[in-house]
């Protein structure tokens, strides 16, 4: 009950939520005197008090109610009777699981059949991507040194690629496609 209403902040909401521990003697004494200076005040509490407190006269005049001497039989003859799982009887109760656990054994299995091109027998690669970048950047100044780019000859042995024949989809020079 703490924490559900401070003597500044006393309100009919915090008030009915403070009723039930008020009638069961759970609340502490500044919350009882809390709960009966509101009561005394308000009708609509003190009315719910009384249906409250009626209520619990009520269920004070029931007798307790005891299960039946063979309620603990039973039930263990009920729970002996029921199948005992077998080896896989874990995944019966989720099928979501068994299916999602062999779609990822199949995966990996798939997928273990395949090899990327950078992979040795180990599975380590041969040169990263961080190796390789590292290197370009190193040559970086050399690439930028447009003299000796012009001077440099190896670039004049590369073979010139033949030109493409016109194909239908390419641009046949009029000027844009047909409307």
């Amino acid at each position: 009950m703490k924490g559900l209403f401070s003597s500044e902040n006393v309100n009919c909401q915090g008030i009915s939520a403070a009723l039930i521990p008020y009638l069961d003697g759970r609340a502490t004494v500044n919350e009882q005197t809390l709960v009966e200076s509101h009561v005394a005040e308000c009708p609509a509490c003190r009315t719910r008090l009384q249906e409250f407190s009626r209520l619990f006269g009520v269920l004070d005049e029931l007798p307790p109610m005891q299960p039946s001497p063979s309620f603990d039989v039973r039930v263990r003859q009920r729970i002996s009777a029921e199948p005992a799982a077998g080896w896989f009887g874990w995944l019966l109760p989720a099928p979501r699981l068994a299916f999602s656990l062999a779609v990822l054994l199949g995966l990996f299995t798939w997928m273990g059949k395949f090899q990327s091109p950078g992979m040795d027998n180990t599975g380590a690669t041969a040169t990263t991507q961080s190796e390789q970048d590292f290197r370009a950047i190193r040559d970086l100044g050399v690439l930028e040194n447009y003299d000796v780019l012009k001077g440099f000859d190896a670039l004049s042995e590369l073979p010139v690629p033949p030109p493409r024949p016109a194909t239908e989809d390419q641009d046949n020079g009029d000027g844009g496609g047909q409307l």
